[in-house]
């Protein structure tokens, strides 16, 4: 209980120090804490599927800015066997990756669909449901930790991963938040026709986590 107890209070001096700190750059440099625009690439490879085509995703605009904040977005479509993979990656700040939210907001307002959560050792958290002949699989792609689909499973990872000593300097300097609330969205989706949903979701499975590898060791800095 001590050594807990002991651990507990150097967390709260931590989390202090930043803060403090946070507050002095705010006052020195008020721009500091401005996401950074982030652009994602034309292409992106993917393990046993062929770049079609890819193109920028016009990003809806909010009149208030409050909750998740859409930044940028990118389509790329892929290809193998004439199967034709969708994805979609959007760059989201001040988020608490609420993915059902991102779903109804973005594309199927109207819908009521079934959202299965799962786990994958190598990735983390993701949801897959059907629409109109359609498998799809979405998660959010964390800056550290695994991937989440709901608002806990999120500030878990904030609160596991992002106080750590070794982020102090980062963040003195600006080049950092201390609590990270950005995510990398990802909406794969994937013609059914003549396969089953389970066959769809097992290729879409096997992507994810090539994608998924690919952009957690290159999150936007």
């Amino acid at each position: 209980m001590k050594l807990k107890k002991k651990l507990q209070i150097s967390i709260l001096a931590i989390n202090f120090t930043a803060i403090f700190l946070m507050l002095i750059q705010s006052l020195i440099n008020p721009n500091f804490a401005k996401p950074k625009p982030f652009y994602f690439p034309k292409k992106v490879s993917l393990n046993n599927w062929q770049l079609v085509e890819s193109n920028p995703i016009k990003i809806k605009p909010k009149q208030k800015q409050k909750g998740s904040i859409y930044k940028s977005g990118t389509n790329y479509i892929y290809e193998q066997n004439n199967r034709l993979l969708d994805i979609k990656m959007y760059y989201i700040v001040r988020t608490h990756g609420e993915v059902d939210k991102f779903i109804k907001e973005q594309y199927l307002p109207e819908q009521e669909f079934l959202l299965k959560t799962n786990k994958q050792a190598k990735t983390g958290f993701y949801l897959t449901f059907t629409h109109q002949k359609t498998a799809y699989l979405t998660a959010c792609i964390n800056p550290r930790g695994g991937s989440t689909v709901t608002r806990q499973q999120f500030d878990k990872n904030r609160k596991l991963y992002d106080p750590k000593l070794h982020r102090l300097f980062p963040v003195i300097l600006g080049k950092e938040d201390w609590k990270d609330f950005r995510c990398l969205w990802t909406y794969l989706s994937l013609p059914i026709e003549n396969s089953s949903p389970e066959k769809a979701y097992q290729t879409l499975e096997t992507a994810w986590i090539s994608w998924y590898q690919f952009w957690h060791s290159r999150f936007p800095k």
